[in-house]
């Protein structure tokens, strides 16, 4: 795509790596928010995957919106594979198993995130309706085995796919089966950026609960309440988890070098071509002992990549990215970014937030991020339930979206795109529980109801 084409120079010292990522430091008044979410894609008949082939394929879809919205089509071995906003900076892409990206553009405020999001839903809906298709908003298909999940023709997931049996148990999971919302947010300093990335660390699994929706795998309840989270604790731990030495002294863009050096790298874009070198470090391709590509060096190309297929609850590329969220329905989408935005953007929030979470140590913080894909706002901390530690990330959350101020058209704040959150906060259960009763109530033993209740 576009973007993958950054710069193909040699890369020759550590200290370009380091300055790759310092590049990021913005002032607040150019702070912007960008949102990513998953979608799976669905027969309306039958609620079967989709095909990439096929006049009522995935691939079909692509071709119906690149001709709807006049972006750039990227294409990979004669495959449309994804769209970019040449304009505006959005991209629609694919993962594994089809499920449909929309990578927001970088925007100012929650409200065009939402404008966003409506707008793109409007474009989906008028191209993959006449096609059959539809949109489910959950964070992990809650019917089909991994087995009748479609590859998507990119070579990158070719080689991931063989690579991840041999590092967990549920990469393949992850790659085929799960959706995902996400918020990328600036900082202003390396100290700026340390600071959001401990709180946000430390608070991701607040985010889980709020947003847990996959408590089905294959027509069944999975025992949790986030599955898609669960998968993460067994995907690769060698390139995720809950990065406890982002809270030892010294941390910074250096020590996010020397971490992202050891991670194990899955492919180099050479041209078209993906070249397999899962396994090896990137520190060994930096010093020229890639077995694949002997004596060559890494470029600023083969770096930005690299640094895309690290998956910490929170990862630093030139922003920071939060990783912790289900897939939802698109009512709820604003939420993420609004929630995080409310507590890292806003000064008097990120105080205290980072109050509430700086005197946990590394052990409590893995141990709360281990039980909420099972037990949700019933994990504890300490002496305190998740639940509490969530209303008042909520309550930090609106109050610092208040004092931000941004006004919509009707002259509402931001604060108003927590509501969904609000809600849930005062039913007391996350949203994986309340589709549990309906699953033993009202849907009669059947996840087949949420392909209606659920879709976009």
């Amino acid at each position: 795509m576009a973007r993958d084409q950054i710069d193909m120079t040699p890369l020759q010292s550590r200290a370009e790596l380091v300055a790759w990522l310092e590049a990021g430091v913005k002032p607040p008044s150019e702070f912007r928010i960008g949102t990513e979410h998953e979608k799976t894609p669905f027969t309306l008949e039958g609620h079967r995957p989709v095909p990439y082939q096929g006049a009522r394929g995935i691939g079909a879809l692509l071709e119906g919106m690149q001709l709807l919205l006049g972006w750039e089509p990227i294409m990979e071995r004669g495959n449309i594979i994804g769209l970019y906003d040449v304009t505006g900076g959005g991209a629609i892409s694919l993962e594994p198993g089809g499920q449909f990206e929309l990578s927001g553009a970088p925007v100012e405020n929650v409200h065009q995130t939402q404008s966003e999001l409506m707008a793109h839903l409007a474009q989906v809906r008028e191209i993959a309706s006449p096609l059959g298709i539809g949109f489910l908003g959950l964070g992990m298909t809650p019917s089909w085995s991994r087995a009748q999940i479609p590859m998507m023709p990119k070579g990158r997931y070719k080689i991931m796919t063989d690579y991840m049996p041999k590092v967990g148990q549920y990469g393949l999971d992850m790659m085929y089966r799960t959706c995902t919302v996400q918020t990328n947010l600036d900082f202003s300093s390396e100290a700026d950026m340390v600071k959001k990335l401990r709180v946000s660390v430390a608070l991701q699994p607040v985010a889980t609960a709020l947003f847990a929706n996959s408590p089905f795998t294959e027509g069944k309840p999975n025992g949790f309440l986030s599955f898609r989270s669960e998968i993460w604790r067994d995907t690769d731990n060698g390139r995720a988890g809950m990065i406890p030495w982002a809270f030892e002294d010294g941390m910074g863009f250096e020590r996010w070098v020397d971490y992202a050096l050891d991670v194990p790298m899955y492919f180099v874009k050479r041209g078209d071509q993906y070249i397999d070198v899962a396994g090896s470090s990137f520190r060994a391709f930096f010093e020229g002992r890639n077995n694949s590509l002997p004596g060559e060096r890494p470029t600023l190309s083969d770096w930005a990549n690299h640094l895309s297929t690290i998956f910490p609850e929170v990862r630093l590329k030139r922003y920071l990215e939060m990783r912790g969220a289900d897939g939802v329905p698109w009512d709820r989408l604003p939420a993420l970014p609004a929630f995080w935005v409310g507590l890292l953007y806003d000064d008097v929030s990120l105080d205290a937030a980072w109050d509430i979470a700086k005197h946990w140590n590394a052990h409590e913080r893995q141990a709360l991020r281990d039980d909420v894909p099972r037990l949700g706002f019933k994990a504890r901390i300490r002496d305190r339930y998740l639940f509490e530690i969530a209303k008042e990330c909520l309550a930090l959350a609106h109050s610092g979206l208040r004092r931000r101020g941004r006004a919509d058209h009707l002259g509402r704040d931001e604060s108003r795109h927590l509501q969904p959150l609000e809600r849930i906060i005062d039913s007391g259960r996350t949203p994986a529980e309340e589709m549990l009763e309906k699953f033993h109530g009202a849907w009669h033993g059947s996840v087949e109801p949420a392909y209606d209740e659920y879709a976009f």
